[in-house]
């Protein structure tokens, strides 16, 4: 019966009305519907926080409001706080309140005083969206782009995550509820501040904090705050660095000391060795010449080394230095890269930071080795390394050879003759006639290893002396002779007879025998120079004093006749 009463009354009045009616009859006021009121919690259930707003009727607020997923809700009875009110009464007689709408009603209503004058926001970046990041602006949510995020591209930007920090906002539409916020814009006003302010300040010598930003192979740029420093290789420190990532990496903070500042193009110059004590004060002290020691191989280029010996100190072993028998040698096939040496100080240039090493000073001489264990006259065995047109090269040692001469081959035959009796790779014993410490040399003699045949001959003749000659070549300037059977001799064109036409070699023939005067003995070569119209002269004068003169009137023929009468009667 009251079902049908009320649908009576329903079409009586209408829909519209009969919910007009409703609303007064249940007291409901829709006027508090999306409006921000403040409450007191007066309790708390296992969903929802119990407020009274001053209305007929209490509000609840859900508890995951007051707090992130799985934590504690930050409420408590007593609490007085501000609530959106998003229905004025639901199914059950309750206000609905959201404490989450009010606070970002709130949110909106800040950000749109600060965008309107161009002022700053706080917010937290909390995730990752396509293009960009999401920010929290207390409580209202914004649009982050990645061109947004800092001056340079940003690797990770994580470190940036959850760290409440300033931004700008670029657009802000409220009726769509877009945000868009740039954290650039923030610090490129900041960096334009600081730079102008640090500029201002700027002077060579000072000592500033910065962060290195940016690694090339010619340097690292430090952020000084604004504005950006180079830091050159060879300023990061004293010792040798090839690379800037070797002493640094980007992020890392240090401090750096300016070196020159150029106002005009703002160029900043920066040194971090600066601020440590300088190595190459009193080197020369510490590393006198002739001083050995211990160093490590830093770099090694065509001409020589540079060896470590301490931090900042480097010295050069040039390619000459580097040992006593490996010449025109690359100093990488010698040495290698952080090889520890044992090195000699040559010299010390502090002027010019430079200290000359030697790598060979510091091991034993071959040639002073082999001559003090090898004295002039001993006889020594090697292989023959090498063979050249004047003569052959004999090992002595794994790093020293000895030569012999191709004259000090044979006695008897000539050197290109007895060259030919050898070859690469023979053993053979030699003499050492001489050792040239200074000169690296070391000259051998094998046929110092029996005695000379013609010692005996050479210790009987004499100049002056009249020999017989056994004729053995006839050139065109002279003849070639042999004296006791052991000596060559040689008489020149001009000396072949007091006459001129008869001096013509083509009168002697090959073992034809002749008698000479001795001019010259060569005992080193084992030679003579012999003359027979020095011998006819002589012997016409004996006979000129032997039988009578001109004057006398005797004629020269008559004398010489006698003379070669009674030779020939003696003989």
């Amino acid at each position: 019966m009251a079902s049908a009463t009320l649908q009576s009354s329903t079409d009586h009045f209408g829909g519209e009305d009969f919910a007009t009616l409703l609303d007064e009859t249940l007291g409901r006021d829709t006027a508090f519907d999306g409006s921000v009121v403040t409450g007191r919690v007066v309790r708390l259930t296992d969903e929802f926080a119990i407020v009274d707003v001053g209305l007929k009727s209490e509000g609840r607020v859900a508890l995951k409001e007051f707090g992130p997923p799985g934590a504690s809700p930050d409420v408590k009875p007593g609490d007085v706080i501000e609530l959106f009110v998003e229905r004025y009464e639901d199914r059950d007689g309750s206000i609905v309140l959201s404490r989450e709408k009010a606070r970002r009603e709130e949110a909106w209503t800040n950000l749109e005083k600060a965008f309107e004058g161009n002022q700053r926001v706080n917010g937290t970046i909390y995730g990752r969206v396509k293009g960009g990041f999401t920010v929290d602006l207390g409580g209202a949510m914004a649009f982050l782009p990645g061109s947004q995020v800092d001056i340079r591209p940003v690797r990770d930007v994580t470190p940036l995550m959850g760290v409440p920090q300033p931004f700008q906002i670029l657009k802000m539409d409220r009726a769509r509820g877009n945000i868009v916020v740039s954290r650039r814009a923030v610090l490129e006003e900041t960096r334009a501040e600081q730079r102008s302010e640090l500029i201002q300040g700027l002077k060579e010598g000072m000592i500033l904090d910065g962060v290195v930003k940016n690694i090339t192979d010619y340097g690292a740029f430090v952020d000084l705050g604004g504005v950006d420093g180079l830091l050159h290789v060879t300023d990061i420190a004293w010792k040798r660095i090839n690379h800037p990532s070797e002493a640094l990496q980007i992020g890392q903070p240090v401090r750096v000391q300016v070196i020159r500042f150029n106002p005009d193009t703002q160029r900043i110059s920066l040194g971090m060795k600066q601020l440590e004590a300088d190595p190459w004060e009193n080197v020369a002290i510490k590393y006198p010449p002739g001083a050995r020691y211990s160093g490590r191989v830093t770099n090694i280029t065509d001409y020589g080394a540079f060896v470590e010996l301490e931090p900042g100190v480097e010295g050069l072993v040039h390619v000459s230095e580097m040992s006593w028998t490996k010449k025109n040698v690359h100093p990488g096939k010698i040495v290698a890269t952080s090889q520890e040496v044992d090195v000699m100080v040559l010299d010390v240039d502090s002027g010019k930071r430079r200290i000359s090493l030697g790598l060979k000073q510091v091991q034993r001489n071959p040639w002073e080795q082999f001559a003090e264990e090898h004295k002039i006259g001993s006889t020594v065995e090697g292989e023959i390394r090498n063979i050249t047109e004047f003569g052959l090269f004999i090992g002595l040692s794994a790093d020293i050879d000895g030569m012999v001469h191709m004259s000090d081959l044979s006695w008897d035959e000539p050197g290109e003759v007895a060259m030919t009796h050898y070859e690469k790779g023979q053993v053979v014993q030699a003499k050492v006639l001489d050792v040239d410490v200074e000169k690296e040399r070391i000259s051998l003699g094998i046929k110092q290893l029996h005695e000379d045949p013609a010692a005996d001959a050479l210790g009987k003749v004499q100049k002056g002396a009249v020999v017989t000659c056994i004729v053995t070549a006839v050139q065109s300037n002279g003849i070639e002779v042999k004296v006791d059977d052991v000596l060559t001799g040689f008489i020149r064109r001009a000396e072949l007879a007091r006459d001129k036409a008869d001096q013509r070699p083509e009168r002697f023939a090959v073992g034809e025998r002749v008698d000479a005067k001795i001019v010259s003995v060569d005992r080193a070569a084992r030679k003579l120079a012999l003359t027979i119209r020095g011998r006819e002269v002589e012997e016409d004068k004996q006979a000129i004093n032997e039988y009578g003169s001109s004057d006398s009137g005797a004629s020269l023929g008559d004398i010489l006749g006698a003379a070669i009468r009674r030779r020939n009667a003696e003989g």
